[in-house]
């Protein structure tokens, strides 16, 4: 079968997506993963046969609702697992209303789900999909097990000295460009819609983000005085302005404003892990790396987040720079703490694991099922391979134009959700994984600077 793996942001999404299409490859799939305007051209030229369209989210907006229809006209299965996910919040009710609908999920022939919180969410409020709905986990936390420690390595521009990293999940306050601009995008997206008291309750969480960007300035700050010998790493989340938070933590020689490599390679090499209200956080735990929550003040929408218990709860700057000095002070004497080895119950719920079997693995035999009665043509890749250099070249003269005459034709925006690829950067991932899964035979061929085909050699 042909699948074809639709990518947001590809520093959340690329590696569990490279883990899932080799998989998918060793058992005589042929997978794209790029992103989706690539991939819907590519359908609408005939280049690309139809197969399975394996999308992250399912949110019931205008727009993606037609084009799930075009994309099922064209023969074509849809597919889902929701990469926003919601672990950090409490239930899953509200994300069940919002970000799915009956008619999103009956476009789809598979819905994938983290674990216990959203299969049962779903299932209560959509029945009739039940057969749908499928608890597999998820492929990211498939590479937070040991198994794939290596697949990691060390982030390039990692700091000499040991590191606690600071995990921002402040997009609101940070977002590049306007505010209301997102906003517009929401309402577009149908939120405002579904629940009229949405907008009101973004202008309140836009301001206590600006309040939760300030006191982490302040605690980064503090803990950066007050540090026996550390850095610290701040990782904007993956929409932030990168450039507003090194100007905010500028001049603080000990303090690294990063946005390279995935979150679990820093994971992985950090002593510690700080964070408010922030997916990470989870990850961290999975990974049995210490947590520290600071909560300076109580919020109306995120003082019940799972994710603000895990680990040590902080409220006060004193009791945070204590604490993270003897982190890291046990991590200097080799006598950090064993942490326990049994997940919170908050986690649990959220995150399904099965010690027999990775979350990609059953999705690939959900795939598979999905195939088993269609006729398979596979694409022509050189053809399509043509089309992406098109699909650029078509571009190029605007981007020029943007670039030397920004105030007649508007400023060049990079995307900056999915930057170009890095082709080495990206091989050496898939030979990572090859090696770990124990796979030979199967290939990965990078077709365009946001493309990547993965098949059997």
């Amino acid at each position: 079968m042909n699948i074809y793996i639709s990518v947001e942001v590809s520093s959340r999404e690329l590696d569990s997506n490279l883990l899932l299409a080799t998989l998918a490859a060793s058992k005589g799939h042929q997978v794209i993963i790029s992103n989706t305007e690539s991939i819907i051209k590519g359908m609408k030229s005939g280049v690309l046969t139809p197969g399975i369209f394996h999308t992250k989210s399912l949110t019931p907006a205008d727009h993606k609702i037609a084009r799930h229809k075009f994309i099922l006209s064209k023969d074509f299965i849809i597919t889902s697992i929701d990469e926003e996910a919601g672990l950090d919040i409490k239930g899953h009710t509200e994300f069940s209303k919002t970000r799915f609908s009956e008619q999103t999920i009956e476009q789809a022939s598979a819905v994938f789900c983290w674990g216990t919180d959203d299969a049962d969410s779903l299932n209560k409020h959509y029945p009739r999909f039940s057969s749908k709905i499928h608890k597999t986990g998820t492929p990211r936390a498939d590479l937070w097990k040991s198994l794939f420690i290596d697949y990691w390595g060390v982030p390039k521009k990692i700091p000499n000295k040991p590191f606690l990293l600071v995990s921002s999940n402040m997009s609101r306050a940070n977002i590049v460009g306007h505010y209301h601009e997102k906003l517009k995008t929401r309402k577009k997206s149908g939120y405002y819609q579904r629940d009229p008291e949405e907008f009101e309750k973004d202008f309140v969480r836009i301001g206590e983000d600006f309040r939760r960007t300030h006191a982490f300035i302040k605690a980064i700050k503090f803990i950066a005085k007050n540090s026996n010998g550390f850095d610290i790493v701040l990782r904007p989340h993956p929409v932030e302005n990168l450039d507003a938070w090194k100007f905010y933590l500028e001049d603080i020689p000990n303090v690294h404003v990063i946005r390279e490599d995935s979150i679990t390679a820093w994971v992985n090499n950090s002593f510690a892990v700080m964070h408010n209200r922030c997916t990470t956080a989870v990850e961290a735990t999975v990974s049995k790396k210490p947590v520290v929550s600071y909560v300076p003040f109580r919020t109306s929408y995120y003082d019940d987040s799972p994710s603000n218990n895990l680990g040590y709860r902080v409220e006060s700057l004193q009791e945070l720079s204590m604490i993270i000095n003897k982190l890291f002070k046990e991590q200097e004497s080799n006598n950090q703490k064993d942490i326990n080895q049994e997940l919170p119950e908050s986690i649990n719920e959220k995150l399904f694991f099965d010690d027999n079997e990775l979350a990609a693995e059953k999705i690939v035999k959900v795939w598979g099922e999905l195939s088993k009665d269609r006729a398979i043509q596979s694409s022509n890749w050189i053809k399509f391979r043509f089309l992406l250099k098109l699909i650029k070249l078509r571009k190029f003269p605007g981007e020029i134009f943007r670039k030397f005459i920004p105030r007649k034709v508007g400023q060049l925006k990079g995307n900056q959700k999915f930057p170009p690829l890095d082709s080495n950067h990206v091989q050496e991932r898939f030979t990572k994984l090859k090696r770990i899964l124990g796979l030979k035979d199967i290939k990965c061929e990078i077709l365009s600077d946001r493309t990547i085909l993965i098949k059997k050699d």
